[in-house]
């Protein structure tokens, strides 16, 4: 069956007049806070281990902030889901919280199933195709719809690909039949799941290796990273090198949050961020080879990489899931994005 689915902007400033204008704010500051006001509190609540590329992502801005902010703001970091899990959006809504990483994939069940676009199985072969989507005007206006349900956009972020594991390997469709996978809560990876013949299980990401300890689940797909640091080599000892399918988030704030800041603090934070957005997209694929070499070295864990016929024979069973997503969401915005692909 097919698939069924049911911005405010501040003007930008070029870099150099940006700079210019925090400069001379700070000059004019003099000291760690404006005539001694407390500072302004940004949580940074996210679901993954610090020595991830969102995790180090997120220390980059903290020190970039408190390198730059002259004490104006204090980013409190809280990573591993110590703050908010799965709920996340929902304390962003309510204020409990300023600033998240989530998964793309979290954003369709929020009211924006546009970005399931990127839960497209094998719609990106490399992370340079999903930059030429994330980086551009696809990418901008994605960012700009999160407006209609009160998120700011600030930018993506890469993660890397996804492979399946499981106690067993995953070469073709029909050793995934009866499997009950952990996914997130995204309509299209719940769609792939059942077109393989699986049971999706919606649960956080936090709860992924409880689930797997104790049989709730059987399987679970995970970029390397994700999966050497959460432990699951102990639980799951075949992975399957599939590369299906992409992991990315997008950061985000409250619309309220971000107009509370003085126009200083938003070239402040704006500018940290996008800094440390380079600074993780630029380690999310070193972190994928290290991940993965130490993985290879890990003793009761066999690697299995899938043939050119294996992989195609996984893609030709999942294509009904593509077909689908564009009569649902939009054929317009699939075709936005694989002309996106393929402008490189």
């Amino acid at each position: 069956m097919p698939v069924e689915y049911p911005s405010p902007s501040t003007p930008s400033l070029p870099r150099v007049r940006r700079r210019a204008l925090l400069g001379a704010a700070c000059a004019l500051v003099g000291g760690p806070a404006l005539a001694g006001a407390p500072p302004v509190l940004l949580r940074f609540s996210h679901v993954v281990a610090p020595d991830t590329p969102k995790g180090q992502m997120a220390l980059r801005f903290q020190a970039l902030v408190h390198q730059r902010g002259g004490g104006r703001i204090r980013v409190e970091l809280y990573p591993d889901s110590q703050l908010w899990g799965d709920d996340e959006m929902e304390a962003l809504r309510l204020g409990a919280v300023e600033m998240l990483a989530p998964s793309l994939s979290k954003f369709g069940m929020a009211g924006v199933p546009e970005f399931e676009v990127f839960d497209l199985p094998y719609l990106f072969a490399d992370l340079a195709q999903v930059r030429r989507v994330t980086q551009g005007a696809v990418g901008r206006g994605l960012l700009e719809r999160l407006a209609r349900q009160q998120m700011r956009g600030l930018g993506f972020l890469d993660n890397g690909f996804k492979q399946m594991s499981a106690r067993r390997a995953l070469r073709t469709p029909a050793d995934y039949r009866g499997l009950r996978v952990r996914v997130q809560a995204s309509r299209v990876l719940g769609e792939q799941m059942r077109a393989l013949g699986a049971q999706p299980v919606v649960l956080p990401f936090g709860e992924t290796q409880r689930a797997l300890a104790s049989g709730v689940v059987d399987a679970a797909e995970n970029p390397p990273s994700n999966f050497l640091t959460q432990g699951l080599a102990a639980l799951q000892p075949h992975l399957t090198l599939t590369q299906h399918g992409y992991l990315g988030y997008a950061v985000v704030t409250h619309p309220r949050f971000w107009e509370s800041l003085s126009r200083v603090d938003r070239v402040l934070v704006d500018d940290a961020l996008a800094e440390a957005l380079a600074h993780g997209n630029r380690l999310a694929e070193a972190l994928d080879r290290q991940a993965l070499a130490t993985l290879r070295q890990t003793p009761g864990l066999r690697l299995h990489a899938l043939g050119a016929a294996e992989r195609e024979a996984l893609r030709r069973h999942l294509r009904p899931v593509v077909d689908g997503f564009g009569r649902s969401v939009g054929a317009g915005l699939l075709r936005d994005v694989q002309r996106a692909i393929g402008s490189g």
